[in-house]
């Protein structure tokens, strides 16, 4: 009898308590209304600039947050009475009676499982969301510029000659250098601003580069490539760390660069803009060039006569990157107004353009692939394939966690290389497809945002190369066909 009578007693305690929470939430929800209308007339009294609907719709959206937070207050303090009623009355388990200790544990135990499963369902939902790429042994990291170390600027682009050299862009200058060496060939120092763009000519030893001075370059380079060394590990692997730090580039800095021939003087300066030149490219052919910048326009210049030719106009806002189609007659050109044109100059008396609206925020660049293809990547943070005979919707639509930089994309197995402001470099195939992400372990990867990607396919070792706000330029071994089967 007397246990009986203790299990009724706790039977209408716990009773009590649901009837008085009950009772709690609903006095919560008849005092909402008061409460809205309490203060709604404290901001009436109060001298606010906002127009009576806003305030109206921000009292609104605070009420629905203050009831959440009050519905999940009340939740926890019965979670609390519930686990310390199991604690302190006791449970009788194939006939025994558990002490306070051993409830405790139970009570503890139960709640970890729950708060296990929680995380599991978290992982798994945001695993589809946003999931980081495994890392396999088809991406290995390889620093071309290990031996750069007395740059004092962040690497803002990289391009790619046919003669396998690599030049990259910093601090007023463009550097030539040697993949196979790790050794600076040739410097230009002819602008006044920071090099932002550099583009090798289709055939000839000259390369186009544009400048924060409001002004584009041509300049030749003639280069010897150094007689080949004992070679140097420079691969980074698991278990090796380097530190490029501020000191060790301060101690090193010169050495190796004060040997690099310098240029000074251009072949052509290209002067018609009124702001910062942000890129420029070669038409096919190599016989003009256009130019894209933050006064809102493009130009296109012929080489021979250094003559402005067309000014592109329409941009709202300015622009940030330029591209020519590798065969034709084509330029398409991003902007910050969240656009990018397309320009045609195949008919020399009709110069049409189209404007795509494909994104919500600043369309970084937009480049051709080989066919009928335009990738375009955004501060919007999605990336997006587009075909040139239905420019109405993008074919592919890719979205990420992170803003894209210059994109670039593999001219024969059509992979894009992504790099993101949150130091990640990416590959999908123009299906939206997701294939690799770059390591970043072990200081193999870039330690701040990627500015540029460019693919050198035709290199054995280094086919693609990537750089940043890390004054890093580095080279990737990147196995395509093991890449394509793990898809």
């Amino acid at each position: 009898m007397p246990a009986e009578s203790g299990s009724s007693a706790a039977a209408r305690q716990s009773k009590q308590k649901r009837k008085s929470h009950s009772l709690s939430i609903r006095r919560t929800n008849s005092s909402e209304q008061e409460r809205a209308g309490l203060q709604r007339e404290m901001l009436e009294g109060q001298d606010s600039k906002l127009p009576v609907p806003v305030r109206n719709t921000l009292l609104d959206l605070f009420g629905q947050i203050e009831r959440e937070f009050e519905n999940l207050y009340i939740e926890n303090l019965e979670l609390r009475r519930e686990i310390e009623r199991l604690t302190v009355e006791g449970q009788t388990v194939d006939g025994t009676e558990l002490s306070k200790g051993q409830l405790k544990t139970k009570a503890v135990h139960s709640t970890s499982q729950l708060s296990q499963k929680l995380k599991t369902t978290y992982k798994a939902s945001t695993s589809k969301v946003c999931s980081s790429f495994k890392s396999t042994t088809t991406l290995t990291a390889r620093n071309l510029l290990r031996e750069r170390i007395g740059c004092r600027e962040c690497v803002w682009v990289i391009s790619i000659s046919k003669t396998k050299p690599v030049i990259s862009s910093e601090d007023h200058t463009a550097m030539l250098w040697s993949i196979e060496m790790g050794k600076c060939l040739l410097k230009y120092a002819g602008h006044a601003g920071s090099v932002n763009s550099v583009k090798f000519h289709p055939t000839e030893q000259m390369a186009l580069t544009a400048s924060g001075d409001q002004t584009s370059h041509i300049w030749r380079y003639l280069v010897q490539l150094p007689t080949p060394q004992p070679a140097v590990d420079t691969s980074m692997s698991g278990e090796e760390e380097v530190d490029f730090s501020d000191k060790d580039e301060a101690d090193a800095d010169g050495e190796g660069l004060s040997e690099c021939p310098t240029i000074r003087a251009p072949l052509t300066t290209l002067k018609s803009h009124q702001g910062v030149v942000i890129a420029a490219d070669w038409l096919v052919g190599g016989k003009q060039v256009v130019t894209a910048s933050w006064d809102r326009t493009a130009n296109l210049y012929d080489v021979e006569t250094s003559e402005l030719v067309h000014s592109l106009t329409g941009h709202d806002q300015e622009l940030t990157h330029c591209c020519t189609h590798p065969t034709q007659r084509l330029v398409v050109t991003s902007s910050r107004d969240t656009t990018f044109r397309l320009w045609d100059f195949r008919d020399p008396s009709i110069h049409s353009v189209n404007v795509f609206q494909g994104h919500t925020d600043t369309v970084t660049s937009a480049v051709f692939t080989v066919g009928d293809n335009v990738v375009s990547g955004s501060d919007d943070r999605t990336i997006k394939v587009w075909d040139l005979k239905n420019m109405r919707s993008p074919i592919a639509t890719i979205r990420t966690d992170s803003a894209v930089n210059r994109i670039s994309v593999s001219v024969s197995q059509r992979i894009i290389a992504l790099p993101h402001d949150n130091r990640q470099v990416r590959l999908f195939d123009m299906s939206g497809v997701r294939l690799a992400r770059l390591p970043r372990s072990n200081r193999q990867g870039h330690r701040r945002m990627v500015c540029c990607a460019v693919w050198n396919e035709d290199h054995p070792t280094c086919n693609l190369f990537t750089c940043g706000f890390d004054r890093q330029a580095i080279g990737w071994n990147i196995n395509i066909p093991a890449l394509l089967q793990e898809k």
